[in-house]
């Protein structure tokens, strides 16, 4: 089985008041993910608002990430833009910059079919000899790997992996069963609270925003599933789940990647993890109502005093 498998954390990028990253948070979040057992880390995904960042921030943050990572473990680096030649672009640096694989969306924006979508990650593997990761999430990119794209690309070598974030556990399911032969390809769950489930079915990790918050939760997850031990994976999960309640609290004020990234930020701020809970603008943080309600899921599920 590939390296890639565990829990492997889409990494949020804490920021400054004048919107820069502040990277003393961003090292003690990187240092708390691995400080966790989590099984790897994964950097400029949509938990870390990647969109927001120009290309010299983006390069910072890769750059940052090797040097903190240090080899500890995999260092997985988002490429998310619209267009082939854009994300060839960023998959450079990230081979320069040490990265063990890039992950990259199906075009957006401009719409594509689903061949254009094969032949856009085959003109990226052949242009950057990094191993690929194929992200699932029709919520972001408006369109979404249907099941025989990411079967054929990964059966051709053109991908070595998957994230799904696509609510689609059926279609993740026959993924799994096409793919059961092919031991050095992997599928993760990008569902935060469905992961036993995930596992149960032969999922070989996931890719839990909220594990930001609590990775240690989804790592005691992830043990319990490979001892079989399905009852305490299910109560661990369970837990997870009242925790997860955060990403509400401020649903229907901000918008959704605010109100979920937003907890995120808020919960690791009331911890210690981060220094501020700033958002990219135009994204709106959270108010001090809704961080009083994040600190009481805080203390429902044992994580604050």
């Amino acid at each position: 089985m590939s390296k890639f498998k565990g829990v492997v954390p889409p990494v949020v990028t804490p920021l400054n008041d004048d919107l820069t990253v502040d990277y003393p948070s961003y090292t003690r979040v990187l240092e708390h993910l691995i400080g966790a057992g989590c099984h790897g880390v994964f950097v400029l995904g949509s938990t870390s608002e990647v969109v927001f960042y120009d290309d010299k921030t983006r390069r910072e943050i890769i750059e940052h990430s090797a040097k903190v990572v240090n080899g500890r473990v995999p260092l997985i680096v988002g490429t998310i833009d619209p267009t082939t030649d854009r994300v060839i672009s960023h998959a450079k640096i990230a081979k320069a910059a040490g990265a063990d694989a890039v992950v990259v969306t199906a075009p957006f924006y401009t719409v594509t079919s689903q061949s254009e979508i094969l032949d856009h990650f085959r003109y990226i593997r052949d242009a950057v000899d990094v191993p690929l990761i194929a992200y699932d999430i029709p919520v972001c990119v408006n369109v979404k790997l249907q099941r025989q794209t990411t079967v054929t690309l990964a059966k051709e070598g053109t991908i070595i992996g998957l994230k799904d974030s696509s609510g689609d556990d059926g279609n993740f399911r026959y993924a799994l069963l096409d793919l059961a032969a092919h031991k050095d390809i992997f599928l993760m769950t990008g569902s935060e609270i469905v992961v036993d489930t995930a596992l149960l079915m032969g999922a070989h990790g996931v890719v839990p925003g909220i594990a930001n918050v609590d990775p240690h939760g989804y790592v005691r997850l992830w043990d319990a599933a490979q001892r079989g031990d399905w009852a305490l994976a299910k109560k661990e999960q369970e837990r997870l789940c009242r925790l997860f309640e955060i990403v509400w609290v401020a649903q229907g004020r901000v918008s959704g990647g605010a109100s979920g990234i937003g907890a995120f930020k808020t919960a690791m701020k009331q911890l210690g993890i981060i220094d501020t809970a700033f958002m990219p603008r135009p994204r709106a943080p959270l108010n001090e109502a809704e961080t009083a309600k994040i600190d009481d899921i805080l203390r429902a599920t044992g994580l604050l005093g």
